[in-house]
């Protein structure tokens, strides 16, 4: 099992263990680093402190970023085991002055680099992500955000035309919408609640829909609409002002925009100040680096949530 462990270990350690040995070497770790901190274990007289384990966890990809870590479970006391081989991993390799080596001093500077570089951006981001930034940004939105006007709207989907006048005369001698929608409709998504599509804009659905619900009124009866399952009839249940998107839905998106914001800020006034060369020319062709998918390139739009209209797609 040790040896497992070890095993698991070494990819991680070989990069960084002897960077964990040269920042505990002066050995103060008689004090909590971090506040409500525990010790968990000692290795030759050095503490493992409940931090050390959740670090690792992270690390690994196994907890989140501020995930509590129960020291009880089975996940803690595999970490746990994986900082000491860690430790004695570091330690032994001390003993047999690998430390000295200089493809290891160069794997250090890289390690502190990584580290302080982490710091900085954690420092840095715990400023700009704050909640008066946060509520700043989302307000600033919603005054520039364009209101239009969107729908609620019930559909049955029946297989032909015909079918979709004899619904249409039920209706009209005062047959139940949604009784009619859960018997004939043909539409799986909306059938079991009375053929409901909730509130949309017209500008999300499919362009049938789109162009005969434009400038639709509260109560009106539209359709027969062609769709992909055959024709719906659409009633239309409310008409209104778009409704912005609380705050709670934006805020992931707000929190990676003022994220990535702050950190091209702070990497852009860095490159201006200090002198890069670029030794090396890119190959002909080569494409240019691009920022990662999921950067934003602009405040997150004050946009209504997208609606449940799974049946209009029908």
């Amino acid at each position: 099992m040790a040896r497992a462990r070890a095993c698991r270990s070494i990819g991680i350690a070989v990069a960084l263990a002897l960077a964990t040995a040269a920042c505990s070497r002066d050995g103060g770790d008689s004090a909590p680093p971090e506040r409500g901190d525990r010790a968990v274990a000692k290795v030759d007289g050095r503490t493992i402190w409940t931090s050390d384990v959740k670090r690792e966890a992270v690390a690994q990809g196994l907890i989140g970023e501020g995930e509590p870590l129960d020291p009880s479970s089975d996940l803690f006391r595999q970490m746990m085991d994986e900082v000491v081989d860690q430790k004695l991993l570091a330690a032994e390799a001390t003993r047999r002055k690998l430390d000295k080596d200089p493809l290891a001093q160069r794997r250090l500077d890289a390690a502190r680099d990584r580290v302080l570089g982490d710091m900085l951006v954690e420092r840095t981001v715990s400023d700009a992500v704050t909640e008066s930034n946060i509520r700043g940004l989302y307000e600033e939105q919603q005054k520039l955000a364009r209101r239009s006007e969107e729908i609620r709207a019930r559909q049955i989907v029946v297989a032909t035309v015909a079918d979709a006048e004899q619904v249409r005369k039920l209706l009209g001698t005062g047959a139940s919408f949604e009784a009619l929608a859960m018997e004939r409709s043909r539409d799986a998504a909306t059938r079991f609640n009375g053929g409901d599509l909730g509130y949309f804009t017209t500008d999300i659905m499919p362009e049938a829909y789109e162009a005969a619900l434009k400038g639709a009124k509260k109560g009106q009866l539209v359709g027969p609409i062609p769709v992909e399952a055959g024709f719906a009839l659409v009633r239309i249940e409310d008409v209104r002002e778009e409704q912005p998107i609380p705050l709670e839905a934006a805020r992931p998106q707000i929190v990676r925009f003022l994220t990535y914001d702050r950190i091209r800020d702070l990497l852009e006034k860095l490159r201006a100040k200090a002198k890069v060369e670029a030794l090396i020319k890119p190959e002909a062709g080569a494409k240019k680096p691009v920022p990662p998918a999921d950067a934003p390139k602009a405040p997150p739009a004050a946009q209504p949530q997208t609606p449940d209209a799974k049946g209009a797609r029908s």
